[in-house]
């Protein structure tokens, strides 16, 4: 996408900068795809005189630099539309009867494909290969749960796996069995990748199809930058990278990518000289993404202490001194790491392993390149309390979701009881000195920011549930989680330079809203979203 080489200039509407210098605006001018001026209506008229150029008058309406979702699983996302999405059922039967009509819409011999069901909204009873045998007896069925770490299969698709009683639990991973040993039809963490490893792939021009969809749905919520996390399929990694590149070439991304690498590439990066920050503005390499435990939903997280009401904690989907030395190698490469960490053990195994790597740059002094990027955790979904300042303290990016609060605070509680105190702790995290940078992990939840946003400002769903919000001394203010999807993603790409404020020099890239997040009430900014947005100076959305 080439940027204007004219003037534009935007007025008539406050403008949120997000630049400590100069916090609200009137107006501002674009040239080149950059911001030329910005200030009082008079001031940029002024500094535009005599250059050729167009104007939009927004009308009373709000401009804030553009957001960024730093987690979201890009090309999932726009699969999500194509498959049975079980976000909303609220039963098992519901569940059912949703996926008996998708089936019957199907072509014989097609693999049906969904997500987003959720157990432990069910009575927290796992459903089984024979509910689905029920309804879907011949089909293969795989249904991803809402958080992306357990499958639901039938009867059909663990034969076409070869999953049986005699199958052993890989590292990292479990098949869920009954009192007779055999495969009840859910697989957690790496054990899904026996189920995947027999999945039909999808076309290039499906994915590219998936791909332009979900990154349309970006632009419609302001959103101008991703950070896209290859998920527990390994493949997913360097597929991503090379669609991303494949739209590129054809002159067709108009949002910001930052990839991670999957864990198998470390080595073939390192071969290549490979170091995170590599690219452009348009699509950089980002961090090794590792995962360090499962989820909260699949009791995959990885506690120091027993689940409530249960009597494990939780696994560690990587040995520690696998952990350890992956980061260290990486680190010592000029590589970053981006790491899945859920539950307080997860999160103290990342950050000692952290620790380590960094006292061994330093012993190595010059001789170790530096890191482009910081270092990041990915959800931070729960910390212990004398791990909070460690985030600061070694200069780790805390990537976190706020919508997953509002989404499992049921959950939270049922599972983590008083540890909730610090679960999805956004305020003590910034009061540590650490950077947020929020996301949304879609399709595990909604890509839609403000609904992100709604839940770190309220700590409550929509309807305003609960009363007064849940565990509300971790609320943020308004200003506080918009830089979060603003300013601190754009600290962790390394790219506060250019993006994540108004200010003469940075990206054009702006979010031109239907409310003012500023003015309106806490429970009202769930229903702001863009009314335009703007890439380089350029109008690529418009509602």
């Amino acid at each position: 996408m080439e940027p204007t080489m004219s003037t534009l200039v935007l007025y008539n509407g406050p403008v949120y900068t997000l630049d400590p210098g100069q916090p609200t605006a009137q107006a501002i001018a674009i040239r080149d795809g950059r911001i030329y001026a910005v200030g009082s209506t008079g001031r940029v008229q002024a500094a535009v005189a005599g250059l050729r150029g167009e104007t939009i008058n927004l009308q009373g309406r709000a401009v804030v630099p553009a957001l960024c979702d730093a987690h979201v699983h890009i090309t999932l996302q726009g699969l999500a539309s194509q498959e049975v999405r079980l976000n909303a059922a609220v039963s098992l039967e519901a569940a059912l009867a949703q996926i008996a009509e998708r089936a019957a819409a199907l072509p014989p011999g097609v693999w049906l494909r969904g997500s987003g069901w959720d157990h432990v909204a069910w009575g927290r009873r796992w459903p089984t290969r024979g509910d689905l045998d029920q309804v879907c007896p011949e089909r293969p069925v795989i249904l991803m749960r809402k958080d992306g770490h357990s499958l639901w299969v039938n009867s059909a698709a663990l034969h076409r796996a070869g999953i049986t009683a005699a199958t052993p639990n890989p590292a990292g991973g479990a098949i869920q069995r009954d009192r007779d040993g055999e495969p009840t039809g859910i697989l957690i963490e790496s054990a899904m990748d026996l189920m995947r490893a027999v999945v039909p792939e999808l076309s290039e021009a499906e994915r590219l199809a998936a791909l332009r969809g979900a990154l349309r749905e970006a632009l419609s919520y302001g959103i101008a930058t991703i950070h896209v996390p290859p998920c527990t399929d390994p493949a997913s990694g360097p597929e991503t990278l090379r669609d991303l590149q494949s739209l590129r070439a054809r002159g067709e991304l108009q949002v910001r990518c930052l990839v991670h690498l999957a864990q198998p590439e470390l080595e073939p990066a390192i071969a290549l000289g490979l170091r995170s920050g590599l690219g452009d503005h348009w699509l950089r390499i980002g961090g090794l993404k590792l995962f360090a435990d499962g989820s909260l939903g699949s009791e995959s997280a990885e506690m120091l202490t027993h689940y409530e009401g249960r009597r494990h904690t939780g696994m560690a989907t990587i040995a520690p001194e696998l952990l350890d030395a992956t980061i260290r190698r990486a680190n010592a490469h000029g590589i970053a790491v981006a790491v899945h960490a859920i539950g307080d053990a997860a999160n103290r195994r990342v950050l000692d392993a952290i620790e380590r790597a960094a006292a061994e740059r330093r012993a190595l002094g010059a001789a170790a390149p530096g890191l482009t990027l910081p270092n990041r955790i990915e959800h931070v979904q729960v910390l212990h309390q004398k791990d909070v300042a460690r985030l600061a303290g070694l200069g780790v990016i805390a990537s976190m979701q706020p919508i997953h609060a509002t989404s499992d605070m049921a959950m939270a509680e049922a599972l983590w009881g008083s540890r909730c105190a610090l679960a999805y702790a956004w305020r003590s995290v910034l009061a540590s000195g650490a950077t947020l940078a929020f996301g949304s992990d879609a399709p595990v939840e909604t890509m839609n920011p403000w609904m992100g946003l709604h839940a770190a400002v309220t700590r409550q769903r929509p309807g305003g549930e609960p009363v007064g919000g849940w565990y509300p001394e971790q609320c943020l203010r308004v200003e506080e989680a918009l830089a979060a999807y603003c300013t601190g993603p754009a600290l962790a790409s390394g790219e506060a330079a250019a993006k994540g404020r108004i200010a003469p020099g940075m990206l054009a890239d702006l979010a031109v809203l239907t409310g003012d997040p500023f003015r309106s009430s806490p429970g009202e900014l769930h229903a702001i979203t863009a009314a335009m947005t703007l890439v380089e100076g350029v109008v690529v959305f418009e509602r």
